[in-house]
């Protein structure tokens, strides 16, 4: 399957994908409270911890410790702001439907939400993490672009599990656990990072390395799923992500030739 010949949407007409809506109705008296007690736990840590841009974020989606995030409201605030919109998906999706989806400026999210004894450890990301850590971000211009078109290459090597592999440590270690220094502070924007008190207040400590944004590093650079990282990238703005794809491309196309040699 060679994604550069197919057109740009045909993710949708996939049969693997099926077409979900969140059914709010269907939320309990437990989805309330788990997303109320998980929001207020984490919410006040961030005005301090956080980057400006979730924040304001935050506020343009009108996200609410007693409202579970409505994504038929959402989406009409990010058609207004960046033009992208949230797709319901029934949890993690084949690698070729999730980029598919980012590349067609739809963000992939779950509506199920963990039960009250999974308040501290989930395995598989629910929706508080899609929505709370990752959508606010969606209102910013340079954060998306960059995740359309760092998709977009993921896309063209999508049958190289290798090339998938390094690609995904840049996704990580920015869309997932990126630090941002914004005057002269460091500041989360890693949704990874935003979803988890624990991690908010590790990250930010003198504990963990804090690294410059630097693609080659990254991309040889593996993580961890199971623990606190060991060290943060720091970007100095989302532009320079956006402006960092064309190095993307080269120093994953240097260490593909490598790996066949």
């Amino acid at each position: 399957m060679n994604m550069t010949s197919k057109p740009k949407n045909w993710v949708f007409s996939d049969p693997r994908l099926q077409k979900l809506k969140q059914d709010y109705a269907a939320y309990t008296e437990e989805d309330f409270k788990v997303w109320k007690i998980l929001f207020e736990r984490q919410m006040p840590n961030l005005p301090k911890a956080a980057s400006k841009a979730y924040l304001e974020g935050v506020k343009a989606v009108k996200f609410t410790a007693d409202r579970i995030a409505n994504f038929e409201e959402l989406n009409q605030v990010l058609a207004k702001t960046t033009g992208w919109e949230v797709h319901v998906v029934p949890g993690l999706i084949d690698d070729d439907l999730f980029f598919g989806l980012l590349n067609n400026r739809r963000f992939p999210s779950s509506t199920w939400l963990r039960k009250m004894e999974q308040l501290d450890y989930l395995e598989e990301p629910d929706m508080f993490h899609d929505a709370f850590a990752h959508m606010p971000l969606l209102t910013n211009q340079p954060y998306v672009d960059f995740l359309e078109k760092l998709s977009g290459i993921a896309l063209k090597h999508i049958e190289n599990p290798w090339a998938i592999q390094l690609l995904s440590r840049i996704y990580w270690f920015t869309i997932e656990f990126g630090l941002i220094r914004e005057d002269g502070e460091l500041k989360i924007y890693g949704a990874g990072i935003l979803s988890s008190a624990g991690e908010t207040k590790f990250s930010l400590s003198t504990e963990p390395a804090h690294l410059p944004y630097d693609v080659r590093r990254i991309l040889n650079q593996e993580y961890w799923k199971d623990r606190f990282q060991d060290k943060y990238f720091v970007i100095e703005s989302y532009e320079q992500l956006y402006e960092s794809l064309p190095e993307i491309e080269e120093v994953l196309g240097e260490m593909l030739e490598e790996k066949r040699h």
